[in-house]
């Protein structure tokens, strides 16, 4: 495990007090490790979890060359480009069934959606591009039915699904690190797989600091604000997969900081709080940090969220947020889900930016990122469009309820015109 001094000895232009986000970055991907421990879930409860190894495809899916589509299957090289094909109707393959019988060229089979295709026929046509005769109002025991294909609406092996198409025996069909998604779900179950393969959930432990903070429950007093960093921070790892240890709302006095950040180290992988990473006089969090761990303080060049403090205590990696609500949330998605996403064992951790064009003209100085809260639409070309919801202040929760993403200033950026492209972190699945 390498110490602070180490992390910090092998990036360039490393300065705690002036800090850009891509260093504070690469810098806590050194801090942290994933974890290791493995357990096997039912396929009913894997979902948000994270692949412990490659799951290998004990068959093939799908497991015979099937029909995509209802409608009549034939032997593709009777096709011709100048002339109409004719086929004799000879019988049904359902899904789930398969044929007996020989189907002869001149012949072809009705077939339903998923039927396993009979042996040497390769190609079908939809029901809806061919020419029934005799009508179908006529009495069965009239019919000698056949169908007409038109020239050129087909080619050989079209509509058809390959075995295999979907996942060949012995291949790999999810890999280690992959996050369980519904689809993923339904690919393992393809499988005929119950039980998955699963990293342990993390546990993270997290509290908010400060005299000045009121639970939920308490009477209002004047110069104290109701806690609501507690219940963002528990959203915002609730949706990540994480385990949660609400430790509630711990005031500025030495023992009863010490106590808490030692039942946190004590039972969490990861530890988050909130508030007194600061300057200000009566924040002794940074000071009990430092006395039961190894801590790192940063000024980070950033808008909302410049203070924060990182390091460990004891096995447990530590997140000093700041204390404005939507500066713990900022902070949180830039910095600490990706890290937490490592330690879940997630073989992608970065949040993909997307592009969209400003409807406004945004003030912005060189030197710092900076994330404004923003709505994201589809403007009438059919582009991506975005535009500040309200008001920025780092206090201000209602304009990150409004938003649905994050427009990021990147740090050399300047001012941004109207209708300039500009990146986006969007909130979809994270908050």
């Amino acid at each position: 495990m390498k110490s602070i001094e180490d992390i910090a000895a092998e990036l360039e232009g490393y300065d705690p007090q002036a800090l850009n986000t891509g260093t504070a970055n690469r810098f806590l991907s050194r801090l942290v490790t994933p974890v290791t421990e493995q357990e096997s879930v039912d396929i009913f409860q894997a979902l948000g979890r994270v692949m412990a190894c490659d799951v290998i495809s004990p068959i093939s899916v799908p497991a015979h060359d099937n029909s995509a589509m209802d409608g009549y299957a034939f032997a593709g090289a009777q096709l011709a480009s100048d002339r109409p094909l004719v086929l004799k109707v000879i019988g049904t393959v359902l899904a789930g069934q398969a044929w007996s019988g020989k189907v002869k060229n001149g012949e072809c089979v009705k077939i339903m959606t998923g039927a396993m295709l009979p042996p040497q026929l390769d190609t079908v046509v939809p029901q809806e591009l061919v020419t029934v005769r005799p009508p179908h109002d006529r009495p069965i025991s009239a019919r000698a039915e056949t169908i007409t294909i038109a020239p050129g609406l087909l080619q050989t092996g079209d509509n058809r699904r390959l075995l295999g198409e979907d996942l060949q025996r012995g291949k790999t069909a999810l890999q280690q690190g992959e996050l369980l998604t519904p689809a993923a779900l339904g690919l393992i179950a393809s499988l005929g797989i119950e039980k998955v393969p699963v990293l342990r959930r993390l546990r993270v432990a997290y509290f908010s600091t400060g005299d000045e903070i009121l639970s939920l429950g308490e009477a209002p007093r004047e110069g104290a604000v109701y806690d609501s960093n507690r219940y963002s921070v528990f959203g915002l790892l609730t949706r990540l997969g994480c385990e949660v240890i609400d430790l509630g709302v711990v005031p500025d006095e030495p023992t009863r900081l010490q106590a808490a950040f030692t039942s946190a180290a004590q039972q969490a992988d990861a530890i988050i709080t909130s508030g007194g990473v600061s300057v200000g006089a009566a924040d002794y969090t940074k000071a009990m940090m430092q006395q039961l761990g190894e801590v790192v303080f940063w000024k980070i060049a950033m808008r909302p969220g410049r203070p924060m403090a990182v390091g460990r205590i004891g096995t447990s990696v530590l997140f000093g947020l700041p204390g404005n609500p939507v500066a713990v949330m900022v902070t949180f998605l830039a910095f600490v889900r990706p890290a937490l996403l490592q330690m879940m064992g997630r073989r992608t951790c970065a949040q993909p930016l997307l592009k969209a064009h400003s409807v406004e003209a945004i003030r912005k100085k060189p030197g710092r990122t900076e994330y404004q809260r923003a709505s994201v639409s589809t403007a009438p070309d059919g582009s991506l469009q975005v535009k500040i919801t309200g008001n920025q202040g780092s206090g201000v929760l209602s304009s990150m309820v409004l938003a649905n993403g994050l427009i990021v200033l990147q740090h050399q950026q300047g001012n941004v015109a109207a209708g300039d492209e500009v990146d986006v972190m969007m909130f979809e699945g994270v908050i």
